[in-house]
C-alpha cells in the first residue's frame, strides 16, 4: 500500500495518515478502540445525567456496535455504572479513583492547601487552587467560607479560562501571540458579564499584568466577584489561586486587599516550591 504524506509532507504509515473515523477529533491518531474509549468517558464527564445508548450514539457519531463494546467493556472495568432498569450509563468509581490519584501523586497540593486555608482565615472568603489545561482551568483544591452561600466550585470541575480570575491569571503568562494561537475569535459567555472577544480579552489580561493579580466580577458565576493570582514557581505559569467573594458584600477596594494579599501569599509559596525542588 502507497505511503501517504502527511501535513508536514513527510511520509506516514497508512495508519497515521488515515483521517479521524466519523466522531473522532480530527488529527486524532493512536488505537482507534482506545481513543474511542477516552472520548467516550469525556462524554459521560461533560455531561450530569444519565446516557444510553442513543444519547452516545448521538453525542459522538460511533457505531451502535463498537458502543455496545466499549460499554460493556468499561462497566466491567468500573468506568461506568449501569441503571438497569433504564439502560443508562453515568461514571462509576474507577473514575474517582483514578481523578484521586492525581492528586494524590502532585507533590504541590499539600503546599497549596495549606496555602489555601492561611488565605481563608485571613479574608473568610472562599479559597480555590486551579491548572490551567489550554482554554480551561481545572479546580484541584478548594476551602469554601464558613458562610458561603455559593458552591462555586468543586474539586475537578472545569471552568472556560476567559471567564473567571484563575483563568485570566494563567492566561495573563503568555504573550499576545499564544493567546491568538490558543482562544477562539469569539468566546462564550457564562453570563451577561462575560468577556466575549479577544480584544477585550487581551485589554484584561494587560491589566492584570499591570495590577500583579487578575479580577472579575460576576463573569463566571452570577452574584460572585473574583480576584486570583499565579503561583510562580514554572514559566509560564500553570496553576493559580482565588478567592470567590459575594459582590454585595466587598468594595472595590476590600477586593483589592484580597488580590494583593493573594499576590503576596502566591510569591511565597512559589519561592517555597522551589526550595523544594518542585517544578
Amino acid at each position: 500500500m502507497a505511503q501517504k504524506l502527511d501535513a508536514s509532507g513527510n511520509q506516514g504509515t497508512p495508519d497515521t495518515a488515515a483521517a479521524a473515523a466519523p466522531g473522532e477529533a480530527p488529527g486524532a491518531s493512536g488505537v482507534k478502540s482506545a481513543r474511542r474509549a477516552i472520548d467516550l468517558l469525556e462524554t459521560f464527564a461533560a455531561n450530569d445525567v444519565w446516557l444510553s445508548l442513543s444519547d452516545l450514539h448521538a453525542r459522538t457519531g460511533f457505531p451502535r456496535s463498537s458502543l455496545h463494546g466499549l460499554l460493556r467493556t468499561l462497566l466491567e472495568a468500573g468506568w461506568l455504572e449501569a441503571d438497569a432498569n433504564s439502560a443508562r450509563y453515568r461514571l462509576g468509581v474507577r473514575a474517582l479513583i483514578c481523578g484521586t490519584a492525581y492528586l494524590d501523586r502532585d507533590a504541590i497540593v499539600p503546599f497549596a492547601t495549606e496555602a489555601l486555608e492561611r488565605i481563608r482565615e485571613k479574608t473568610g472568603f472562599t479559597a480555590h487552587f486551579a491548572r490551567r489545561n489550554r482554554t480551561e482551568v481545572v479546580y484541584l483544591e478548594t476551602r469554601e467560607s464558613q458562610h458561603s452561600t455559593h458552591l462555586v466550585s468543586r474539586v475537578g470541575r472545569t471552568l472556560p479560562a476567559h471567564a473567571t480570575a484563575l483563568g485570566k491569571a494563567l492566561l495573563a503568562e503568555l504573550t499576545h501571540d499564544e493567546i491568538e494561537d490558543l482562544m477562539p475569535d469569539e468566546l462564550s459567555p457564562l453570563t451577561q458579564h462575560t468577556i466575549t472577544t479577544r480584544e477585550a480579552l487581551h485589554a484584561d489580561l494587560a491589566r492584570t499584568r499591570d495590577r500583579g493579580y487578575a479580577a472579575e466580577i460576576e463573569e463566571g458565576t452570577p452574584g460572585v466577584r473574583c480576584v486570583a493570582a499565579v503561583i510562580p514557581y514554572r514559566i509560564p505559569g500553570t496553576d493559580a489561586m482565588s478567592c470567590s467573594m459575594p459582590v454585595g458584600q466587598v468594595t472595590d477596594a476590600d477586593a483589592e486587599r484580597v488580590g494583593i494579599l493573594l499576590a503576596e501569599t502566591t510569591a511565597e509559596l512559589g519561592q517555597q516550591l522551589r526550595r523544594a525542588g518542585i517544578r
